[in-house]
């Protein structure tokens, strides 16, 4: 998965299929793409599992300051994902107090936790370029809102040389669900009759065996 700008490249260069492209007429596709960039890592687990997505792939310009990036390109991804989701995605959530885009210590908790900026800026912070501070990104000019991002439901696959070029792979469900310890624990009721007739192992209608009749020929 990745945004439809890189479709095509991925296709031809990487020989791998994906969900839209430069040739993508289906507006709603695309905006359930864009709905999966813009929600908080579970909901986007979900809907890459319903889309069946093995990989996404995001570019990221904060090491280089390449102004091409996704994080740029970002709000586009949530205008679009609002026109056919408008109860889930909201564009204004993804402002300031002050209505401003930012990705920095002003940035609003729901920028703060979409998959587009957790994957943007994953192990982002322990850099540090030149004598700006660590987690500065030089596209935006800004230190980033939150440095300790931590992923669930995606790991890191690949990170270019440059970190333009980010690959996550969706991680499979457990085969099994998981159940707390205490939780396994099936109770047994104290009461235990051990006298007379309640006695347990004792049957208090033992089964009779009736002959039976033979019918008329």
């Amino acid at each position: 998965m990745s945004w439809w700008d890189y479709g095509y490249q991925i296709a031809g260069m990487g020989n791998r299929t994906t969900l839209v492209d430069n040739n993508t007429w289906n507006n709603s596709h695309i905006a359930l793409v864009g709905k999966a960039m813009s929600s908080s890592e579970p909901v986007a687990y979900e809907i890459m599992r319903e889309l069946d997505v093995d990989y996404v792939l995001i570019i990221f310009g904060g090491v280089i300051g390449y102004s091409g990036d996704d994080i740029n390109k970002f709000l586009w991804m949530v205008r679009i994902a609002e026109g056919e989701h408008p109860k889930e995605i909201k564009e204004t959530n993804y402002f300031t107090e002050s209505g401003e885009y930012s990705v920095g210590s002003a940035a609003s908790e729901t920028m703060l936790n979409c998959l587009m900026y957790k994957m943007s800026y994953y192990r982002f912070a322990e850099l540090r370029l030149g004598y700006n501070q660590e987690g500065f990104d030089r596209t935006r000019g800004y230190v980033i809102g939150k440095k300790d991002i931590t992923l669930e439901y995606i790991e890191e696959a690949y990170t270019s040389e440059n970190w333009l070029v980010r690959i996550y792979k969706v991680k499979h469900p457990e085969n099994r669900p998981v159940i707390k310890k205490n939780e396994r624990l099936i109770r047994i009721p104290d009461t235990k009759f051990t006298k007379g007739s309640n006695k347990r192992g004792i049957l208090r209608n033992p089964p009779v065996v009736k002959k039976g009749t033979k019918l008329p020929m």
